[in-house]
Parts: C-alpha cells; structure tokens; sequence
C-alpha cells in the first residue's frame, strides 16, 4: 500500500469540542499504531480532506510522525473552496497550519460550497487515488464515515483497495492499556 485515505467521525459527531480532550489522544495513538506499521511496509502517502474531528487529529499525528519517518507525506484534499469558512477563529487558524504544514494541498472542486455533490465528489476522488482507507468508525454509532464506508466497499467489487477500521473497541483497549500502564508500579 502507497497511499492511504484517512477519515472519520467528525468531531461533534463523537462529542469532542476542546482539542485537549483526552479521547484525542487515544485516537491518535490508535491511528499512529495502524501507520506505524504500514509505513514500515511502504506506505508513501496519507491523504485527508481536512475536517473538523478525525482528518486533522490524523493531519497532526502524520505531521509528529515526519520526525521518525521523513518520507512520509500529507496530502490535503478539500470536497471545496474555504471548508473553514464559517468555523470558529481558532478552528480556522488551526486548518491553516495543518494546510501550510501539509506536502501538497488541493481542493475537488474549485468554488465554495454549492450543494452535496462536492462531498460524492471528493469521495470518488480519493479512493480512485488510494490503495487503502483507514475509518475512525464503529458501525454500531451511524455517522458521517458510514457514507464513506458504503461507497469504499462498494468501490471494491470492482477496485483494489484495502479497508482498514478503528472502532470503540480498540479506543476502549487503548485506554484501558494507558490507564494500566499509568497504575503499574515502577
């Protein structure tokens, strides 16, 4: 696998509003535990459209992650034109760091938003571009990565491509780890 689309849960959707909320951390060990591995077997490219939630807390870890794998490389691709414009001052400031902080940047269509279509769009995009996709998603919590997952395992009776999830049950053992490791005697 070269090139891995990154998505899921939007950050309201799992009732995250403050970017130091613990849970943030335990997504993106839980992201940075499946990336570790395969960029060890080659994976080049790891591609987000840059929402509020789970593509910029994967934007940010791949961004840590430069440091031990320089090769690694981030794009991010928008479903439009200025997806942050009615976010908050501090979302937006954030959005733009990730953008400049990002190896190729770009957006599906190239005006603001106009209507749905722009998200079916960037969709068929990325997964006609990757080899894999990797869901923050529990299919037992509906939410906006559900569209996603139908379309990708739709792609995949006809297209090589490789789906990978993280759903509650690995954040849950996730937690549990840290909670045991912070409670073990030295």
């Amino acid at each position: 696998m070269k090139t891995l689309v990154i998505s899921g849960y939007r950050s309201h959707e799992i009732g995250i509003f403050k970017s130091d909320d613990p849970a943030v951390r335990i997504i993106k060990k839980a992201l940075r535990q499946r990336l570790d591995p395969l960029i060890d077997e080659g994976l080049e490219w790891i591609i987000v459209s840059g929402g509020l939630g789970v593509e910029q807390w994967a934007a940010e870890e791949v961004i840590e992650m430069k440091d031990d794998y320089p090769h690694i490389q981030l794009a991010i691709i928008t479903p439009f034109l200025n997806q942050q414009e009615k976010w908050n001052e501090t979302n937006q400031e954030k959005y733009q760091k990730l953008l400049r902080s990002a190896d190729f940047t770009a957006s599906v269509s190239n005006q603001p938003y106009k209507d749905p279509s722009q998200f079916k769009n960037r969709d068929d995009l990325l997964l006609k571009k990757a080899d894999g996709l990797l869901l923050v998603y529990d299919e037992e919590k509906e939410g906006s990565p559900g569209f996603l997952l139908r379309k990708a395992k739709d792609y995949t009776e006809n297209h090589p491509l490789e789906i990978l999830l993280i759903n509650f049950q690995d954040l849950q053992w996730i937690a549990e780890e840290e909670i045991l490791n912070e409670t073990e005697p030295d």
